[in-house]
């Protein structure tokens, strides 16, 4: 249920829009690897967070495109999408959006990307890079609010870019054929990246483009002309200029530019008892569900070492632009004979939804050099959004013409600004040679404007100003005891928020919602034993989540409110053993138990329900090997995920569905061959699982349940490709 103007139960479906990873640099050298999670470099066994890394070239390897298809080797990780990269919900440590904001914060290197407002659904439609020019993925478990502020209860995922090499001149480039079982033909990819210094040591540029074309295999049961409706297609091209004047100052520039074209979405149909449409593999809309995402991003980055502390400025500048159509029929079809006197019979409704994003964000701290007993940092941080959120409703007989009295059922806007100014401090005191204890401490306030328009057949006409401002004190403190040089236990406490924001402006309606709260106690190990044979990274974690931010009905009207509490608990990790030079095996799980801890009536949630969108268990296992043949480098790699059932909604939810449970086998093997050309083969859901990463139980514009929506694994895909570099 998502958050907005909601008329006769029928607007719950149209104003949806309410309220192996670290952070930063991480670096592989002498079996290390190095992270900058708290802001400053260290080795990732030395950060007192639960923390999980994934390489580029391992994205490749492995023949990832996009978050779901490395979710699953991320313990404590969930990602569905609604179709297609782009429309995507991600949940940690069972930390799910029960309204439309995040509840994960998303990084692009040096600043957060996506909207911190309520109107701009950023739960559901998160940035979905393709790997080619990426240096790694981070993601930290568990709430993030001291350094990273909003949006960040559940954790934080990074990605972070390559960065230009002023020393070496380097050219990459690939091109890439694959299969995906019932589907339109084969999908193909190329990209390439170059590297050039200018001035050897102080001045270089690098730039990339990739392009990638996905056939579709969803067809509809109801247009049949909608077949293999879900393909679709990427482009990406990033540039990014390094200055080095001095040892002591350097300037980054970079622009990122990345768009996304679809025909329709990925999901399949089931009546209610489970049976799938047509073949399995359908869906049961009307119209085509275009969805198209376009993301330009700019960043200037400066950093000047005064010797006794270093100044960091990060200034990001980011426009966003999404359209998606939804077929609502099934939604508002019912209604044309109440609305009319049953002179009209039930037609075609299909939903438009234009989303803009405009986001400046500025960043200055003031970090010591590390490595002294007292570590700290200073800093300060800006961001000023700008968001739109244009909805239309149009209603068509069956032969396509409008239908006068109906027509347009609804036009909504949900224009909003956002605006956010933070203070905040990080230190570390080491106590001793075995003992140090970090902490944080930040204080936050954002100012929201937003106005309601709203015209057509169902909704009422309204143009109603709305604002709200808040204040928020988040921290951390960490505790850590080194065992020895290679192994170190800690503790930790930390908090965070999800910020608030006006509400929609009808009677008995609160006119905000307020910020909901997270606080998470976390207990771990992190060792190296055996001469780093085995790694071991395990944690156990109780979350308190308060003042949750949910949707609920005032009299017929869909508004924000803040509703109840929520607990999460249970542990993670991950085991790397090396029995042999070359050799990795690697063991991923967790288990979370996510639930309510008292009633919440406006989620119809009781107190022991589980929360929706996270499986109580899943985990990997993967074997990877490196060797050498004949005077070339090879590899192959096998790993199995998976991943429990998953809810729609909480348990006493009358509409909740729950998605099959799957277990995915993936395979990939490579071959490099005069250090300059690499061969590589990958299949991924080998067996062709039927499992599904959510299940969705549809209503008509009168709440009554309809039909299922399925979003399921991709088919099994088998992938081919040829790099090269120099």
């Amino acid at each position: 249920m998502k958050h907005g103007l909601f008329i006769a139960g029928s607007m719950l479906a149209l104003v949806a829009a309410t309220p192996a990873w670290a952070d930063e640099a991480a670096d592989e050298s002498g079996g290390e690897i190095v992270v900058t999670a708290q802001k400053r470099v260290q080795n990732v066994q030395d950060v007192p967070i639960s923390i999980s890394v994934v390489g580029g070239e391992e994205l490749q390897q492995q023949g990832s495109a996009s978050l779901v298809d490395y979710a699953g080797y991320v313990p404590g990780m969930n990602v569905s999408n609604g179709g297609t990269p782009g429309q995507t919900t991600i949940t940690l440590r069972g930390v799910a959006p029960l309204n439309a904001s995040q509840t994960v914060g998303i990084y692009l290197d040096d600043a957060p990307v996506g909207s911190s407002a309520l109107y701009n659904r950023a739960g559901a439609f998160t940035i979905d890079l393709m790997p080619y020019d990426l240096e790694r993925i981070e993601v930290l478990k568990g709430p993030q609010g001291t350094l990273y502020g909003a949006s960040s209860i559940g954790g934080l995922v990074k990605y972070v870019t390559v960065q230009p090499d002023t020393r070496r001149f380097k050219v990459r480039a690939g091109i890439e054929g694959f299969d995906i079982k019932g589907g339109d033909g084969f999908g193909w990819g190329g990209q390439v990246f170059v590297n050039a210094p200018i001035a050897t040591d102080t001045l270089a540029i690098s730039g990339s483009f990739a392009w990638r074309k996905t056939p579709g295999w969803v067809d509809s049961v109801n247009n049949a002309a909608l077949k293999d409706q879900n393909d679709y297609e990427q482009r990406g091209g990033r540039v990014a200029l390094l200055w080095q004047p001095t040892p002591q100052l350097s300037v980054k520039l970079a622009g990122i530019w990345q768009s996304l074209d679809s025909d329709g979405n990925g999901l399949y149909a089931a009546d209610l008892s489970g049976n799938r449409l047509g073949d399995g593999r359908s869906y049961n809309n009307y119209v085509p569900e275009s969805y198209d995402i376009d993301l330009d991003y700019y960043a200037a980055t400066i950093d000047y070492d005064f010797g006794a502390a270093t100044l960091t400025s990060a200034t990001t500048y980011s426009k966003t632009q999404s359209r998606q159509v939804q077929d609502a029929s099934y939604a508002f079809g019912v209604l044309f004979p109440l609305l009319t006197g049953g002179a009209i019979a039930p037609g075609i409704t299909p939903f438009s939804l234009d989303l803009g994003l405009k986001k400046w964000t500025q960043e200055v701290r003031l970090a010591s050099p590390s490595g002294g007993r007292f570590e700290w940092m200073i800093g300060g941080f800006y961001t000023d959004e700008t968001t739109s959120n244009a909805q239309l409703v149009r209603s068509y007989d069956m032969a396509g013409n409008p239908i006068a009295p109906l027509d347009p059922l609804a036009t909504v806007g949900l224009p909003a600004t956002y605006k956010e100014y933070a203070v905040f401090g990080n230190a570390t005191f080491k106590l001793s040679e075995q003992f140090e204890v970090t902490g944080g401490l930040r204080w936050a306030r954002n100012e929201q404007t937003f106005t309601q328009i709203s015209s057509g057949a169902i909704v009422p006409t309204a143009n109603d100003p709305g604002t709200s401002a808040e204040s928020v004190w988040t921290f951390s403190v960490s505790p850590q005891f080194h065992i020895n040089e290679d192994a170190m236990l800690y503790a930790r406490v930390a908090t965070g928020y999800r910020p608030g924001g006006p509400n929609v402006i009808v009677p008995n309606v609160p006119p905000s919602v307020d910020a909901d709260r997270m606080t998470n106690y976390e207990v771990g190990l992190k060792a190296d034993l055996a001469d780093r044979m085995v790694t071991v990274d395990v944690a156990g974690f109780w979350m308190d989540w308060t003042d949750i931010q949910v949707t609920r009905a005032f009299g017929g009207v869909s508004g924000g409110a803040n509703g109840g509490k929520a607990t999460s608990k249970g542990f993670e990790g991950n085991i790397a053993f090396r029995p042999a030079p070359g050799l990795t095996i690697t063991a991923t799980g967790s288990y979370t138990d996510a639930t309510l801890s008292e009633d919440v009536p406006e989620i119809s949630g009781l107190d022991g329900d589980r929360l929706p969108a996270v499986p109580k268990f899943s985990g990997a296992l993967r074997a990877d090997y490196e060797f050498e043949l004949g005077g070339n480098k090879g590899s192959v790699g096998a790993g199995v995920r998976h991943a429990g059932s998953r809810l729609s909604l909480v348990e006493s939810d009358p509409l909740t569905a729950r998605a099959k449970p799957y277990t995915s086998v993936d395979l990939n093997a490579s071959l490099t061959f005069n250090d300059h050309w690499t061969l590589r083969a990958y299949a991924r859901n080998l067996l062709d699982n039927k499992g599904e990463m959510a299940r969705s139980t549809m209503a008509d514009g009168l709440n009554r349940p309809s039909f299922l929506a399925i979003s399921p694994l991709q088919p099994r895909t088998i992938g081919v490709a040829l790099d090269m570099a120099f």
